[in-house]
């Protein structure tokens, strides 16, 4: 490490133990998707998408992006024939780039330049003499180029031009610009290497940066290479569409005033033949686009005088939404943009479709297909394409070692069961544990050995179909001569280990000693283990004595098309605990999150999220609200925690503050806020941390010196309850809390939920930077639990079992059977067998990830599931549901 990286090793916390013997080079690969930067992708992440790019500036044909033939050289006669056909007497300047968006100060180039007899140059766009160049500097990229002459546009130059056109091509290996005015915008390149001959559009010599969407070389115009742009957004435009223009369907006009209703709007109705008064849904589809889009002066005009039959219109319409993205992109008024921004959400950028690259990287092809359509496809049609793809002799030789690397990683994630994402996907939009077998794909294509391996429940949002070729790969990495260190609560991967360690026997302060350890067998075995327990059958969670038919009332979903949803019609029973399984990638998340909850949560929440794809919501006046709980984390810094997200710290802070103690030195409840200043330490904001920058590492959070992680300052600690301050509340396991809160109801009531989930180990001042997914869940749940249920709530559960021991999921399906009993309804998403066998009701999507995926394979109760063949989830359940006896239907 360098040496200011090394400063911060003494402070940074060590673990604490006595000894660790015979440790090799560790690498974690932790289960929390981490990854926030939205330009990291699947194909960046496993470096596929470095290993295409090589190949496609190697060995791919440049087409032209205007009219797709392939692009031919060009001649210095074909260049000088290209530009006499521009305007005569027109004035052009002949350049030879020398240098082109390179860092450094090139005075070695401004030297050559002067011996071979050139007297200007252009630098950054600004013509300077050769003798009067400015400095450069050194770390700022920088585009030169010689003039090699400056004339008119005249066929009687001809010689002159061609003679010009010839050196600037010698001096500029082969590429000449010819600027037709002062300024960089009337510019064209020419190549003599490569231009297409039909279109007159030259291209550059294809090099790698062109491939890559993080180079201003690469990377589309428009959108910088993110693939999406901040857009108006027509959805958030308008409001129901059975509401008329006059209205107010429009949400930025409201009921049209002023100017808008007395000129505007009836101009455009008699133009466009429309009624102003009609609902919004029932206008023609080619009004509505104009309305929104636009139409210029000669639209307007043929409307006009095909359907009023007289007169003429003069002007143009730019539309709602062109109206908005220019005022927002013109205007200096940041309540004006905040205000814009409401109606905008981030869309696929219009420019590139998409696809992050400029066009003309976009048109280089290798096997008929561009880089643009290979990141497109399913992992597993991209491995099939390039397992197919047929190179000659000469393409062999050069691209045989690149083709390798692209089968081997792209073969590696289909093991680990991710062939149905695509390399284009962003990064930021992977689930935990895809993101962590991503990582695990990654590693094993770099073929390390003698390393000790730790992973993270690597299990997670996996299928029980895939979950056995993920143990094979794990088994591959032990077999290389590395050491695999699995934490992991699935029956599955316990019983397929070389050796098992088993903690107990409880958890927080109940835990923390060794159980058992040795085989899978020596631990079932051992009496004192509550996993043998569960792996011998002498505990289990129990199959329901009946199942629940609901209170008769659905809601149906009609048509969902959101990713790879094909036309779904699926409804779900309310005041019944569904299940919506299938293997990873067949669209439950689509289905679930993106279809179900936006239009719920748009409806009973004003919500403004961008809805998936679907036709319509049957059934929602039967409910009153909905409730989604995910994995993601409760807080972004250490200063969020347990307490403060559940609501928990507010009366904890009520008691300190009405103690005689703190009534005589007049301190409220703001002074036991570590938010606010007053009571907390000032040198660490409250945060008991201090956050140090590792720049090319994570950031460090190391102890504050001031406080010693307390928070506080110390007269805040000189306060008192039955013995212990706000900071050891604060340290207090949730178990402890509620004993030492236990007279306390609305305390008690709060943290009876938390350790009704199953996390009574942790502590109320723990930071949510270092709680789990499935934890941070856990948490989220038990603040809703804590809130008083109508009876017509709808929880939406995404794999809520994530991180769970057995004993911890017959805790957590107490409580969520619990919820189902007062008349509410609990979707899950989920592939724990031991969860979806107590469901009342199971959707399976399937049968496989990806396009191949989005159908409904089987749904009804899971004994019902179980019955079909088609099922992969069917298959498993009929053999736990066979354990453990079937249910009263």
């Amino acid at each position: 490490l360098s040496a200011y990286a090394r400063q911060f090793l003494g402070v940074m916390e060590k673990p604490d133990v006595d000894t660790i013997e015979g440790l090799s080079p560790a690498i974690a690969i932790e289960q929390k998707a981490g990854v926030r930067n939205p330009r990291s992708t699947v194909g960046t992440v496993t470096e596929v998408y470095d290993y295409l790019r090589l190949l496609y500036a190697r060995l791919g044909t440049p087409h032209c992006y205007n009219c797709d033939r392939p692009v031919a050289r060009q001649s210095a006669s074909q260049i000088v024939d290209a530009i006499l056909d521009e305007p005569k007497g027109r004035r052009i300047q002949i350049l030879a780039p020398l240098v082109r968006g390179r860092k450094g100060q090139y005075k070695e180039v401004f030297a050559e330049a002067r011996r071979e007899g050139f007297v200007r140059v252009r630098v950054d766009g600004e013509v300077h003499d050769l003798d009067a160049v400015p400095s450069l500097k050194k770390n700022q990229k920088h585009d030169i180029e010689v003039v090699v002459d400056r004339l008119k546009v005249d066929p009687q130059y001809r010689r002159r031009l061609a003679d010009s056109i010839e050196t600037a091509l010698e001096v500029g290996g082969g590429l000449v610009s010819v600027c037709f005015s002062n300024t960089k915008a009337e510019e064209k390149l020419f190549s003599r290497d490569l231009a297409c001959v039909h279109c007159g559009i030259s291209y550059e010599e294809p090099e790698p940066r062109m491939f890559s969407f993080n180079s201003p070389y690469g990377a589309c115009e428009a959108c910088s290479g993110l693939g999406t742009r901040m857009e108006v957004d027509p959805e958030l435009v308008l409001l129901d569409s059975r509401v008329s223009i006059l209205e107010g369907v429009v949400r930025p006009w409201g009921e049209p005033k002023g100017q808008l209703a007395k000129t505007v709007l009836p101009s455009l109705a008699e133009a466009f033949h429309f009624d102003l008064n009609m609902p919004w849904g029932e206008l023609p589809e080619s009004i509505q686009r104009i309305l929104l889009y636009g139409a210029g002066e000669q639209e307007l005009a043929f409307h006009y005088r095909t359907h009023a039959h007289a007169g003429s219109y003069t002007g143009t319409w730019e539309g709602i939404v062109g109206q908005l993205q220019r005022r927002y992109e013109d205007t200096a008024s940041d309540s004006v943009r905040r205000q814009i921004e409401t109606y905008m959400a981030v869309l696929p950028c219009h420019f590139c479709d998409g696809k992050r690259l400029k066009p003309q990287a976009l048109a280089v092809k290798l096997g008929g297909r561009g880089i643009g359509e290979i990141v497109a496809l399913p992992i597993y049609m991209a491995s099939e394409f390039f397992e197919q793809l047929e190179l000659g002799s000469r393409e062999r030789e050069i691209g045989d070692q690149i083709l390798k690397e692209i089968r081997d990683r792209l073969s590696f994630l289909v093991a680990v069961g991710l062939d149905y994402l695509t390399l284009e996907r962003s990064a930021g939009t992977l689930a935990g544990g895809e993101a962590q077998r991503i990582r695990l794909a990654t590693q094993i294509g770099s073929r390390l050995v003698g390393v000790l391996y730790v992973l993270d429940e690597p299990s997670i949002g996996l299928h029980q179909r895939d979950n056995g070729r993920l143990l094979e790969t794990l088994k591959q990495l032990r077999d290389l001569g590395n050491t695999v260190l699995v934490v992991e609560h699935d029956e599955e991967t316990i019983r397929t280990a070389d050796y098992v360690v088993d903690l107990g026997p409880g958890a927080g302060r109940d835990g923390g000693q060794l159980v058992a350890q040795g085989s899978p067998v020596d631990v079932e075995s051992a009496r004192e283990s509550i996993t043998g327990a569960y792996l011998r059958a002498e505990r289990e969670i129990a199959v329901p004595e009946a199942r629940r038919s609901g209170n008769g009332e659905a809601l149906t979903v009609v048509g969902a098309r959101q990713h790879n949803l094909q036309d779904l019609t699926v409804s779900f029973p309310l005041g019944v605990f569904t299940c919506v399984t299938g293997v990873s990638g067949s669209g439950k998340s689509s289905l679930v999150h993106d279809v179900l909850y936006r239009a719920l949560s748009r409806k009973l929440s004003r919500s403004k999220q961008r809805l998936g794809a679907f036709d319509r919501l049957e059934g929602i006046e039967h409910l009153d609200k909905v409730i989604a709980i995910d994995q993601s984390a409760i807080g972004r810094t250490p200063r969020s925690n347990p307490a403060t997200y559940t609501g928990v710290f507010t009366p904890i802070r009520e008691v300190f503050a009405e103690l005689p103690e703190s009534k005589m030195r007049g301190y409220t409840q703001g002074r036991f806020s570590f938010n606010v200043t007053g009571g907390r330490c000032e040198a660490c904001s409250g945060d008991g941390l201090l956050k140090i920058e590792m720049h090319f590492l994570p950031d460090v959070y190391v102890p504050c010196e001031e406080c010693r992680g307390k928070r506080y300052n110390r007269e805040t600690l000189e306060i008192y309850y039955k013995g212990k301050t706000i900071a050891d509340v604060l340290d207090m396991t949730v178990e402890e809390a509620l004993e030492f809160f236990r007279r306390l109801p609305k305390i008690r009531r709060k943290l009876s939920t938390l350790h009704d989930v199953g996390l009574g180990y942790i502590t109320l001042g723990q930071s949510a930077t270092t709680l789990s997914g499935g934890e941070a869940q856990r948490v989220k749940l038990s603040s809703e639990l804590a809130k008083v249920a109508t009876g017509n709530t709808f929880y939406i559960l995404d794999e809520p079992t994530t991180g769970l021991h057995f004993e911890d999921v017959r805790m957590l399906l107490d409580v969520l059977h619990r919820l189902v009993d007062r008349g509410n309804t609990v979707i899950g998403i989920e592939h724990n067998l031991d969860v979806i066998k107590t469901a009342d009701h199971v959707i399976d999507l399937g049968p496989e990830g990806g396009d191949r995926g989005g159908t409904v394979v089987a749904a009804g109760t899971p004994e019902e599931v179980a019955d079909v063949d088609d099922s992969y989830t069917g298959a498993y359940l009929k053999q736990v549901l066979a354990r453990g006896g079937a249910p009263v239907a």
